[in-house]
């Protein structure tokens, strides 16, 4: 006897549901705490390196990190969705927002700064995070830094490019080059010419843009048009995604990790002072001979106090 009840087509078993990622860097390394114990063995090993080595995610490449933590970078990209994420990039996000100090405005860490003052921690913190920066240029351009070096002395111009806090970074690149090669131009964009600068760009130049985060549209603009040229393009910038180094041809990464209210400068500015030794050093005696004459025509121009007088 046929049955009233309609019939159905057996269902297949529901998978289980991909976890909601976490969505800050505290919330990540509470949940890899929380799961460690569960995790597959190379998991194991992706996550103490995470939680042990917390502020080198940001700067160092996955490949790097992976070859750190003594696993395979697949293991990275598994072990990001394992953890809700759609893969490595997710996961890295949260390491880079915390770098940044996340998404907080300066006014609302200076009132940090103000709230918990004091002369002489306040002192030791900011050197601490010095050192720190200036450790990681090492660590993390060894290779990139000859590369940077080999690009700008193959190219027949230069052209240097930083704005707003930066623009410390890119003058003084394009200051002490230019004192031993003449064909440094530093692009300032003063006064709404950006574009009229930007079309002194050709094929056989290199263009450096130094920015970091929050990145300024200007520096997109002129590492995206050193592209379009045909320009070799070298990014100093805090992050191997930031969308100068995206359009890269060599990045120089720096760590601007700062106790104040501001991101520090400090590490970029001794990042160009080291790629400019490295171009004196490839030029040898030519680059002797054209820092005694810029050196001399400045003396002789009254540019600086005489010896002797106070």
């Amino acid at each position: 006897m046929p049955s009233d009840s309609p019939t159905h087509p057996p269902q297949p078993p529901q998978a289980n549901p991909t976890p909601a990622p976490p969505q800050d860097l505290d919330a990540l390394l509470a949940l890899l705490r929380a799961s460690f114990p569960s995790l597959s063995t190379q998991f194991q090993s992706g996550a103490r390196y995470l939680l042990d080595h917390p502020q080198d995610v940001p700067v160092l490449s996955m490949r790097k990190i992976a070859a750190s933590a003594g696993v395979q970078p697949a293991t990275l990209v598994r072990l990001s969705q394992h953890l809700g994420f759609e893969g490595w990039q997710g996961l890295r996000e949260l390491f880079v927002d915390a770098l940044r100090g996340g998404s907080q405005p300066y006014a609302r860490r200076a009132r940090k700064v103000v709230r918990e003052s004091s002369a002489s921690r306040m002192l030791g913190e900011m050197l601490d995070a010095q050192h720190h920066n200036l450790d990681l240029i090492a660590a993390n351009n060894d290779k990139t830094l000859q590369q940077a070096a080999e690009l700008l002395s193959q190219a027949q111009n230069v052209h240097v490019a930083g704005f707003r806090s930066c623009f410390p970074i890119a003058f003084t690149f394009h200051y002490v080059y230019r004192l031993f090669r003449s064909s440094v131009q530093l692009i300032r964009a003063d006064a709404g010419t950006l574009e009229m600068e930007l079309r002194g760009l050709a094929p056989k130049d290199a263009v450096v843009v130094a920015s970091f985060a929050p990145y300024s549209q200007e520096s997109i603009r002129v590492a995206a048009a050193a592209r379009e040229c045909g320009c070799k393009v070298i990014a100093l910038t805090d992050s191997t995604v930031a969308p100068i180094a995206l359009a890269a041809d060599c990045t120089l990464l720096f760590s601007v990790e700062s106790p104040s209210f501001f991101p520090s400068i400090t590490a970029g500015v001794a990042m160009v002072e080291a790629l400019v030794e490295q171009l004196l050093a490839r030029k040898g005696k030519g680059a002797i001979r054209a820092l005694e004459q810029a050196e001399g025509e400045l003396h002789r121009a009254g540019a600086y106090v005489p010896a002797g007088r106070g």
